[in-house]
């Protein structure tokens, strides 16, 4: 009967429209970098505790920048997954892919199992990752009780006393520090593909 349930939540997701993106807190108001404009500066923690460092990646070459919602979101597994199946495609052209979430680190081990993801995974613990790439936003009450109804309690799957959830942009940032690809959509069923990002590499 679990199963069943959580089955049916996933599917009610499918299917939903784009709700998420509603209304943003002035706060934590959700916009696009601009390409051309120089990368936040960003440290962090992959799942395994092995420091992830802006500055330090781009003495090897150019970063790929992922953000995305949680193990719970279909369209974010199907994401990570091809992500993982084309990796070689991004690496041979040197770049390296880091990952950013707000979900707890034991989310985080659930979306690795889902997707078999071997790039690192940050979990953003103080949201600053996201509120420097302004993808952080807050999601609305309504929604967020919606969510509740597919079994997807956002504030216990992230830790937080807030609703929040990044837009699942994706940038690509040249060894110079500067943004040279940019993707970033608030409709979360939208996005970019590896051939894409390759491209802009």
């Amino acid at each position: 009967m679990k199963s069943f349930l959580n089955l049916t939540g996933a599917l009610a997701l499918l299917a939903a429209p784009a709700l998420a993106q509603q209304a943003p807190a002035p706060s934590l108001t959700a916009s696009a970098l601009a390409v051309g404009s120089m990368a936040p500066a960003f440290k962090g923690q992959d799942a395994a505790g092995r420091p992830v460092e802006l500055r330090q990646l781009l003495k090897k070459g150019p970063v790929v920048l992922y953000f995305y919602r949680g193990q719970w979101c279909p369209y974010c597994n199907k994401e990570l997954s091809q992500l993982q199946d084309s990796l070689q495609v991004l690496t041979a052209k040197g770049a390296q892919v880091v990952v950013i979430t707000p979900e707890t680190p034991a989310n985080i081990d659930q979306t690795v199992a889902k997707t078999k993801a071997s790039f690192p995974i940050v979990h953003d613990q103080n949201l600053t990752i996201m509120k420097a790439y302004k993808t952080a936003f807050v999601v609305d009450d309504a929604t967020a009780k919606k969510y509740m109804g597919f079994g997807v309690d956002l504030k216990k799957a992230n830790g937080l006393d807030q609703n929040i959830l990044p837009v699942p942009a994706t940038y690509v940032i040249g060894q110079d520090g500067k943004i040279k690809f940019a993707y970033f959509n608030t409709d979360y069923r939208h996005r970019t593909s590896v051939r894409q990002v390759a491209q802009a590499l």
